[in-house]
């Protein structure tokens, strides 16, 4: 009879190998990098990338265990006798431009799921390798930052709230006027530039918001942070406020809202449909 799998202690052991593997190019990174060509994303290969990846994918294949990965570099590959026991989606490094330019905002993602299927996903990690923080989820047993159980903010004024939004696209002028009440009514606004982390955030009271609207944003990017939101006791939900579920696969892309709580996520929906009825 098989063992049950500890999916918490594997994914653990896939950021430690992760950690260990990219230390060496942390001093050349600032050289010129090898041409890896494009990933299954649409972005270049790093070659740090591609190590985090391998790092990832050799913890599974030490456990002798049999997935299908789904990845941002190699996009979908079939590991082991019956791949389709359970599936794998990796950003191996969640942030690379930071971690390329010496920016200390980067981490590891990694969700398992039954399916490739985003509402499927039942364990998570994502961890800041730069500052030694793992964050871990699985299905109802909760979320945690480095083993303490967390919760995310009661936060519900916007004038005191931390709210991240990515608006990092050439869409800018299509996206400013379904936002422009929300961010006339927010004084603390941010972008640190890995959305993985952004999301973890929100799960655990750093900030009370985190908001992506480009239709840029790869299910590989935020399936793990999406468990660790539901489980937190956050919310996520797409921008018209229903349940956000997609295709794991690293073309799907999503548009989202993640909130802290209910209170706030009524005020932060209503100024968004505000502002899409003066549009029209």
């Amino acid at each position: 009879m098989k063992q049950p799998i500890d999916w918490l202690q594997v994914l653990i052991q896939c950021r430690s190998n992760v950690q260990r593997q990219i230390t060496p190019l942390l001093t050349t990174l600032n050289q010129p990098q090898p041409d890896l060509g494009i990933g299954a994303g649409g972005d270049a290969i790093k070659q740090v990338d591609l190590i985090a990846e391998n790092a990832i994918i050799n913890t599974l294949e030490e456990h002798e265990l049999s997935f299908t990965v789904i990845s941002e570099e190699s996009g979908i590959k079939e590991c082991g006798e019956s791949p389709y026991d359970c599936y794998v989606t990796a950003d191996p490094i969640d942030g690379t431009t930071n971690l390329m330019r010496g920016i200390p905002f980067y981490a590891t993602s990694i969700a398992i799921s039954t399916k490739p299927a985003l509402n499927t996903v039942f364990a998570a990690l994502v961890a800041d390798l730069f500052h030694g923080i793992t964050y871990t989820a699985q299905k109802g047993v909760g979320a945690y930052r480095n083993n303490q159980k967390i919760t995310p903010s009661k936060e519900t004024s916007l004038k005191e709230a931390v709210i991240g939004m990515d608006l990092n696209t050439y869409k800018i002028k299509e996206m400013i006027p379904k936002l422009t009440s929300l961010i006339q009514e927010t004084k603390h606004i941010r972008h640190l530039g890995a959305n993985a982390l952004e999301l973890c955030y929100v799960a655990d009271g750093t900030t009370d918001a985190f908001l992506d609207f480009r239709g840029k944003l790869r299910t590989t990017d935020m399936a793990a942070a999406w468990l660790i939101i539901q489980e937190a006791d956050a919310i996520i939900t797409t921008p018209e406020g229903k349940p956000l579920n997609a295709r794991l696969d690293p073309k799907q892309k999503v548009t989202f809202i993640a909130v802290a709580n209910k209170k706030i996520n009524k005020i932060i929906s209503a100024l968004i449909k505000d502002d899409k009825k003066e549009k029209k």
